[in-house]
């Protein structure tokens, strides 16, 4: 397939970007080195930022090649749903009822385990909570398990290590942990309606796998830094009770945008409802991470506009290869692209087996942790967490090393077995 000049620029921006992400410590320092120009050096210090500010570079170079009309037409027919989605979703999903809800239930679990308390805390939240978005959506359980771990172990003196080791393996575990239903992991939502995935054919090909990778990563990370979780002084848990009817309106609002994701103007409209709700009984709220969430929504959106023109090399690449290799270079490729875009991609093709497209789903879903653009809902777990990292900042090289264990793991089970 031959590229146009502007899918060319496209792909060079893109790869510009993705070195960014790469390179945000270096930011950081400049931040430091020239305070003049500070905030500006925070600003592309932010991972966040990195998608959203190389867009804002490829649409003004959109409309210098090409004109205002066709570089409109372009943006008018991405569909920018998902980022909107995980917007609403992380903050209904952070919210003190649906949040205290969570912790007490994962605190309820954990007790059945006749194990130190926190190691016990900490194995329920890395595995429960992950496997829990295979039913409430990936990005709520990114932001239940991030605000978590943030609250009751990365707040404590726990190593860079440790830290580096928790993110790595959560973004894994959530990436695969949603591959039991066909409406949670965005890769799998991607093409389940066209592949006819329904519910009964994601348990049975992909619901023990994943139950079964995610566990097995939880233990092994447990077992590592068990000493460390046993050093830790117990956490203080917050036993401010919710009044019944709030829990039950908030799980309403919550259910209704999972219902509606695909839905622009039902989940707002339910966001706006939840917004008042949550202004008229806000003596049972904390703040809401408004901010966070807008960043978040922000990178994806970027995302969608950078990753809409790279269709031109990815799909013939995607399409050359057997089910064998689909798996491995959808694993690989995931690392520097969205794991939605691929599978999304593979589905526009017509005539493929079902070899080819389970491989492709589960290497999508596999390689979900490498890096935080490989997965929708990883924004969010770094925009929660990485206040807790030196300087900010989340190397982007100790997660991918953080994350290969765990990422050895899924293609354990989702590809040899």
């Amino acid at each position: 397939m031959t590229a146009s000049l502007i899918q060319l620029v496209a792909s060079i921006i893109f790869a510009i970007a993705i070195l960014h992400t790469f390179s945000v410590k270096f930011f950081k320092k400049l931040a430091h080195k020239y305070p003049r120009h500070e905030n500006i050096f925070h600003m592309l210090g932010e991972v966040e930022v990195v998608f959203g500010f190389w867009a804002i570079i490829l649409i003004t170079i959109f409309l210098l090649i090409s004109g205002k009309a066709e570089t409109v037409n372009y943006l008018n027919n991405q569909s920018y749903i998902e980022p909107l989605f995980v917007f609403v979703i992380m903050i209904i999903a952070a919210s003190k009822p649906i949040l205290d809800f969570s912790l007490t239930c994962v605190r309820q679990i954990s007790k059945l385990l006749p194990i130190n308390k926190s190691l016990s805390l900490f194995f329920v939240t890395m595995t429960f909570v992950p496997l829990l978005g295979s039913f409430i959506t990936e990005p709520a359980a990114m932001t239940l398990a991030a605000l978590i771990l943030k609250e009751h172990f990365y707040s404590k003196d726990i190593s860079s290590k440790f830290k580096y080791a928790i993110i790595g393996t959560l973004f894994v575990n959530v990436s695969i942990g949603g591959a039991m239903t066909p409406f949670a992991a965005p890769p799998i939502l991607m093409v389940a309606a066209k592949w006819n995935w329904d519910l009964a054919f994601m348990l049975t090909n992909f619901g023990w796998r994943t139950a079964a990778a995610v566990l097995t990563n939880s233990l092994i990370l447990t077992f590592i830094f068990r000493k460390e979780l046993i050093s830790l002084k117990d956490s203080i848990f917050n036993e401010d009770s919710v009044p019944t009817l709030v829990l039950v309106v908030h799980f309403i609002l919550l259910l209704g945008v999972i219902i509606f994701n695909h839905d622009l103007i039902i989940f707002l409209g339910i966001f706006i409802i939840f917004l008042g709700v949550a202004n008229s009984y806000n003596q049972f709220q904390n703040k809401l991470i408004i901010k966070e969430s807008f960043l978040v929504s922000l990178f994806l959106a970027g995302l969608v506009i950078l990753g809409g023109l790279q269709k031109w090399w990815l799909q013939p690449f995607l399409t050359s290869l057997s089910p064998n290799q689909i798996y491995y270079a959808a694993t690989a490729l995931t690392a520097i692209t969205d794991n939605a875009a691929l599978t999304y991609l593979g589905s526009l093709v017509d005539g493929l087996s079902n070899e080819f497209k389970y491989a492709l789903a589960a290497g999508a879903i596999s390689g979900g942790g490498l890096t935080v653009i490989a997965n929708a809902p990883n924004p969010a777990g770094y925009s929660i967490l990485s206040k807790n990292f030196e300087n900010n900042v989340v190397s982007p090289l100790y997660l991918f090393l953080a994350a290969l264990a765990p990422t050895v793991v899924a293609i354990i089970f989702y590809k040899l077995i």
